[in-house]
């Protein structure tokens, strides 16, 4: 990769089947999440981060384009690999995230996007990350990979 990934899109919800809203910048609060998202507060899911790199892919195995708040993320950085390994760690601009788990995308998706979209996201649909140190996220923010995967 040549250029380090940056924050390609924001978006937050207010409630779960609410429609995503884009966002220039968040502010994130450690242990809490996004202020203003539905995940605001809950124990783990704080942020879900995806890479438009891997839903280009997913949209050429669909044959229709993937928009990022139709994923129902809230960070989606311009490229790369979002670390899916339990305790990685990336910075998005201020912002300290641990991986918890990968995002599963969710049959939602089928409704929203269409039918077999849920199947060309298996496997890139990003990463839900517990916030360790808070901050502001803005829209061209770095995105910095703490923990390689793989690294021994």
């Amino acid at each position: 990769m040549d250029h380090p990934p940056v924050v390609a899109a924001l978006h937050i919800a207010k409630a779960s089947r609410l429609p995503m809203q884009a966002k220039d910048v968040v502010e994130v609060e450690a242990g809490r999440g996004i202020v203003g998202d539905r995940y605001h507060g809950t124990r783990h899911r704080h942020v879900t981060v995806q890479s438009r790199e891997r839903l280009d892919e997913a949209a050429a195995a669909y044959g229709s384009p993937v928009p990022s708040e139709l994923t129902r993320r809230n960070v989606t950085i311009s490229a790369g690999a979002v670390p899916r390994d339990p305790g990685a760690r990336i910075r998005i601009g201020e912002v300290l995230l641990e991986v918890v788990r990968v995002a599963a995308p969710c049959k939602l998706l089928d409704d929203t996007i269409g039918a077999g979209a849920q199947e060309a996201l298996r496997r890139r649909a990003g990463t839900v990350f517990r916030v360790l140190e808070g901050g502001t996220i803005r829209v061209g923010d770095r995105v910095d990979f703490l923990t390689e995967t793989g690294a021994s």
